[in-house]
């Protein structure tokens, strides 16, 4: 189910969006739609629960993309990265730089809270 709401949006915002969109070949409402489905998934770590908090703190990638995302930089090192390898490892250091700036915002939080020890 869909609802239609009408936003008045930041010169800025939409300007992005529509190069976005351009350079993508894709609708602008699909641009803008992408980034708030982007954004509603990732609730903001303020906001979590002490244990969630805690977790993400603690947070680390899994073994296999861990491998992937080693092989996937060698290959790059050595100039042998594909198209498709090369918009994987893109993919994989947004996550990875995303989610590690989530986990120190956790410690943060989890430090200022007091149910975690200040790193020395």
């Amino acid at each position: 189910m869909t609802e239609t709401i009408t936003l008045e949006l930041p010169e800025k915002i939409t300007a992005s969006a529509q190069q976005l969109a351009l350079h993508t070949q894709r609708r602008f409402e699909d641009v803008l739609l992408d980034w708030l489905n982007r954004g509603a998934s990732a609730i903001p770590v303020d906001m979590l629960s002490e244990d969630q908090i805690r977790a993400l703190a603690e947070s680390e990638l899994t073994n296999d993309l861990q491998i992937e995302l080693s092989d996937l930089l060698h290959l790059d090192r050595e100039g042998r990265l594909d198209y498709v390898g090369q918009m994987r490892l893109d993919k994989l250091m947004r996550a990875y730089r995303t989610e590690l700036l989530r986990k120190a915002e956790a410690i943060k939080i989890a430090v200022e809270r007091g149910f975690r020890a200040p790193l020395n």
